[in-house]
């Protein structure tokens, strides 16, 4: 006869927060080897081990995958074998209690390895025979609630002590975070002890750099910035995707993507790379980081164009956003039949002018610049107005002493932009060399297989490399191509500056002869001022001395009286 008692059936749930808990904490190894011992000398059979790796204080507790395979008959589970009840759930009495009744009603005991589960059952009503799901209760209920809560108490006081003392070294200027786009993270000594700084990465600063200094040049589009940094070689990072159960499986990765226009505009915008910290648990506050950024405050102002700038008052920092003039940004400033009206004003209100044709009573259009919706009348035809501008170039010319100034500053920019190219045409023969390395090492992998599956792969993947290797020399073959010459580009705006009226009046781009004409003022003339000869002009530019006064054209409409028109002296 066959005295051996019957093993029961098991599940065993290992749980820890976080991989760096199981590395230096509780791990699941440490925590197995417990439920195994437990299990030998209570005659129990682990059948399954579950392992979780993620917080179990979240509204979806992790273990209910664990439950989910006790509930299925088939698996004959008795028992659900846990270390504590903290390693079961840290959501309190209410989620415990709830996971707990799933087991019950499925005929599956839980069972801590320290005895605080009890899995005896009392009935009040036992002695009259009789049974109600109020009458039978378990007498360690009460403990094991307060245990539940307890787990729950600890998990807000560890959270608090840790996100509270990151969220106050955040206000501090340092980094708690994992580093952003461009930045690698250090650890130095502060005098609030050993903390995190930021460092600029050594490969993908360069590509922040070269996104701010392409913008502030301002002879690229958007999108043609975006191509010009995807020719460096940028990728964004590559990240590992993980098992949503277990943190230590990693099933795929994310990132490695070359750079397109929304995330360009994400970088431009971000503060972060001109030193500065600004985010949820800075009250949306502006912080000076303990660190350099990448570009200096100029830089990130000038190619943000005053959509964010970032300004110091009173020893601190605030972002002000779209600060420019509201008549600057207004829909319809480039048309380009009108392209002066940003660039004269109106002598009476001394505010930009509208330009528009209007209908006359044969349906012939007449077009002109106006200013007649702020209280008072004032119109130049169109063509007049441009005989104006006319006029007033041709009795233009600039002083010897600036163009030879200009040529200096000229030869200075080329130096620094030829630095630049030199640096890029470095980075992308780095880039290079890289990926022919990769191709020789999988070569030599491809000879030591035998597998033809495995082969395959590597082939695509060497294909691949080489492709990378084909396009980064042809973006090297370009740029050495493009070298400009800098004897040239003396000759052509020495040219320009002694022939003005070329520049300002003969191009093939209104818009462009327009924001020409606009930088020889210091401050913006009215019409009147243009016709009299009497703009503030910029310190380089002077009126000739023969310059002719014209007011033939001038109209005197009711209610304006003409102003005294004067030849500057």
């Amino acid at each position: 006869m066959n005295n051996a008692v019957k093993q029961d059936n098991a599940v065993a749930a290992i749980r820890i927060s976080s991989v760096k808990q199981g590395l230096q904490g509780d791990s699941p190894e440490a925590q197995r080897e417990q439920i195994e011992r437990f299990a030998q000398s209570h005659n129990i059979h682990i059948k399954k081990y579950f392992v979780f790796i993620e917080s179990a204080s979240r509204e979806q507790q992790p273990i209910q995958e664990a439950i989910d395979y006790c509930k299925n008959p088939k698996n004959d589970i008795q028992l659900f074998v846990i270390k504590s009840i903290d390693r079961f759930t840290r959501g309190g009495s209410y989620l415990y209690d709830h996971l707990k009744m799933q087991l019950t009603k499925y005929g599956v005991k839980l069972v801590d390895i320290y005895g605080v589960i009890g899995t005896q059952e009392v009935n009040t009503l036992e002695h009259l025979d009789i049974s109600y799901n109020w009458s039978v209760y378990s007498p360690t209920k009460k403990a094991e609630i307060l245990e539940a809560e307890r787990a729950k108490d600890e998990m807000r006081d560890i959270m608090t002590r840790m996100i509270g003392a990151e969220i106050r070294y955040v206000r501090m200027g340092y980094r708690v975070r994992q580093a952003p786009f461009g930045y690698v993270n250090e650890k130095v000594e502060t005098q609030h002890g050993k903390r995190v700084i930021l460092k600029p990465h050594p490969e993908e600063a360069h590509w922040i750099e070269k996104m701010y200094e392409l913008r502030i040049r301002g002879t690229l589009t958007d999108n043609q910035i975006v191509e010009e940094i995807n020719k460096l070689g940028f990728k964004t990072r590559i990240k590992m995707r993980r098992n949503s159960h277990n943190r230590k499986q990693i099933v795929g990765q994310i990132g490695g993507k070359k750079l397109d226009l929304k995330h360009f505009w994400r970088l431009i915008q971000n503060p972060i790379y001109a030193g500065f910290n600004i985010e949820s648990w800075t009250n949306q506050q502006i912080i000076k980081g303990h660190y350099d950024g990448i570009v200096s405050i100029e830089t990130f102002n000038k190619a943000n164009k005053g959509k964010h700038v970032i300004v110091e008052e009173d020893g601190g920092y605030r972002i002000d956003r779209n600060i420019e003039a509201r008549y600057l940004v207004k829909r319809g400033v480039r048309n380009a039949d009108f392209p002066y009206k940003r660039y004269v004003l109106c002598p009476h209100c001394e505010k930009p002018l509208f330009g528009s044709a209007s209908r006359g009573k044969m349906g012939k259009y007449y077009p002109a610049y106006h200013c007649n919706k702020r209280g008072h009348y004032y119109r130049v035809a169109k063509k007049d107005f441009n005989d104006d501008i006319y006029n007033f170039v041709k009795g233009l010319h600039i002083s010897q002493e600036y163009i030879d100034e200009l040529m200096n500053a000229v030869v200075e920019e080329w130096n620094k932009r030829q630095i630049t190219v030199t640096n890029d045409k470095d980075n992308l023969d780095k880039k290079i060399a890289q990926l022919q390395m990769e191709a020789r090492l999988t070569a030599d992998k491809i000879k030591m297989l035998s597998s033809e599956t495995a082969i395959k792969y590597m082939e695509a993947d060497l294909v691949e490399v080489e492709n990378k290797i084909k396009e980064l020399t042809k973006e090297t073959y370009q740029t050495n191509k493009e070298w400009i010459d800098i004897e040239a580009v003396k000759s052509t705006v020495k040219f320009f500056l002694e022939h003005l009226e070329e520049l300002l009046l003969e191009g093939p781009n209104s818009i462009n002869r327009a924001a020409y004409f606009g930088l020889i003022f210091n401050t913006a003339p009215t019409h009147t001022e243009l016709v009299s000869g009497t703009p503030d002009l910029a310190p380089f530019v002077a009126l000739k001395d023969d310059f002719q006064v014209s007011n033939s054209h001038m109209v005197t409409p009711r209610g304006f009286e003409p102003l005294i028109l004067r030849m500057k002296t």
